[in-house]
């Protein structure tokens, strides 16, 4: 085993992990976004904003990450009005149709934990707010939403922790994040088991970083309810 290939590469190794965090974060944010809006459509009573959001949710949800990311990236420039347009610049960047892709994705399964915890939402506690005149609007910002996301946030942050450990997806078209740089320094040095094993640690000891916060947040979250 040669460990001092990965003591000599360690800081291209951090700079594609903060390539990582910035492509987790930065979907992460649009697709909470998308998702709060695919989710109010899912649960609308217009019976089309109701089949649009489950189509959406049905589609980015039922195919593969890796087949949507490869559908943006190398599908979308098959057709001459996109290379023409104004978005051409943003869909010809790795970097930009990767965040769009897993900003896609997360939204799908965002939204579909948004509506099972907006459904959850006791009647009662939505019936008290109208009681005392409060607009709908007003209702779903002051109880719904806050309520929601109490109930939503275990199934939200094991999305977050696989969004990560998809994001070495992004590999596969040519960017430089942590498993990009692997895979780089791999075809270079050849030290094929030294250095996976060293991505696949770095990955491990983030999940369990993650898994700890997400653990104190929810639990904060949750703290009318625990035992005195």
């Amino acid at each position: 085993m040669r460990w001092e290939v990965i003591f000599d590469n360690w800081e291209r190794l951090a700079g594609g992990l903060g390539t990582t965090f910035q492509l987790v974060a930065l979907a992460l944010i649009i697709g909470a976004a998308l998702a709060l809006m695919v989710a109010m459509a899912r649960i609308s009573q217009n019976p089309l904003l109701a089949w649009a959001g489950r189509g959406y949710i049905f589609f980015f949800r039922g195919t593969p990450l890796l087949v949507q990311l490869f559908l943006i990236y190398y599908g979308l420039s098959q057709f001459p009005a996109i290379r023409s347009s104004f978005l051409w610049p943003i869909l010809r960047e790795p970097y930009w149709c990767a965040i769009i892709a897993f900003a896609l994705n997360t939204s799908g399964y965002t939204a579909e934990i948004l509506r099972g915890a907006i459904q959850a939402v006791p009647r009662g506690q939505i019936e008290a707010a109208q009681a005392l005149g409060m607009s709908r609007a007003l209702t779903f910002r002051r109880i719904i939403l806050p309520i929601a996301i109490r109930y939503g946030f275990p199934a939200y942050s094991n999305e977050v922790i696989l969004m990560i450990k998809a994001s070495a997806l992004a590999s596969t078209i040519t960017i430089l994040d942590l498993m990009g740089v692997t895979r780089t320094l791999i075809s270079r040095t050849f030290a094929v088991t030294e250095l996976f094993l060293a991505a696949g640690m770095i990955y491990l000891v983030i999940t369990l970083l993650l898994t700890r916060v997400f653990a104190r947040v929810e639990a904060r979250l949750n703290r009318h309810m625990a035992r005195r």
